[in-house]
């Protein structure tokens, strides 16, 4: 039974998790003043992105990192409702190609795993509605049961990403052959995580995964037409 990595962002959705989690704040009426601090800070870094100033990894390693800021104060309790209603919304954007890849890996009884930037108390409400128990994100620090609004180092991406997902293999005690492991993923930041195994999977890749995919003979799936 191979494992099976799976990317969110991009990968099993076509909208962002952090957009998610915004929009389940907002629902619920919390966190409106972190939300205006938070885009005051970080949509300069965005823009620098955009203009090809700013690595994509980097940006999203800070932006990542920050969105514990929103859960500053709160009892896993109270964070639940937003995490509801921000999987909901997720639900409205699946990507077909990557949640059909997924189920096909659960179908066979293949062990998988959410590998993701996300914080991972969203990435854990998001593999209930998928039906995967196994999640590796960015984890929001917490102490006397209520999260600080800090992370805990390292943000989930990038050569980070593929080093806690073999960590989280290994401390599962799973017998992993990562040459008959599989890896799906859309972007280029997450390069280390599909060169770590033997079918790395490029999904509706980023132009930057897709030179390479190509160069390199890697599957590439999109959604249907």
């Amino acid at each position: 039974m191979p494992l099976a990595l799976f990317d969110v962002d991009g990968t099993l959705t076509t909208e962002h998790t952090w957009k998610a989690l915004m929009v389940g704040f907002a629902h619920h009426g919390l966190k409106r003043a972190t939300h205006r601090g938070f885009l005051a800070v970080h949509y300069p870094l965005y823009m620098l992105h955009k203009l090809g100033l700013v690595s994509q990894e980097r940006f999203r390693r800070v932006w990542a990192g920050d969105l514990a800021w929103y859960f500053r104060g709160l009892t896993p309790a109270a964070l639940a409702p937003v995490l509801h209603t921000a999987v909901d919304y997720l639900a409205q954007h699946w990507r077909a190609a990557g949640v059909a890849r997924l189920q096909q890996h659960l179908d066979q009884g293949d062990p998988v795993v959410l590998v993701s930037a996300a914080p991972e108390p969203l990435l854990r409400a998001v593999g209930q509605a998928l039906g995967v128990a196994h999640v590796v994100g960015t984890r929001p620090e917490m102490r006397q049961g209520r999260y600080t609004g800090r992370t805990v180092p390292p943000v989930c991406i990038g050569r980070h990403k593929a080093a806690r997902a073999r960590a989280y293999a290994e401390a599962q005690g799973w017998p992993v052959d990562w040459s008959t492991a599989y890896a799906y993923a859309d972007a280029i930041s997450d390069l280390d995580l599909l060169e770590m195994v033997g079918h790395p999977v490029a999904v509706a890749p980023d132009p930057a995964l897709a030179a390479i995919a190509r160069e390199r003979g890697w599957e590439v799936v999109t959604d249907p037409a």
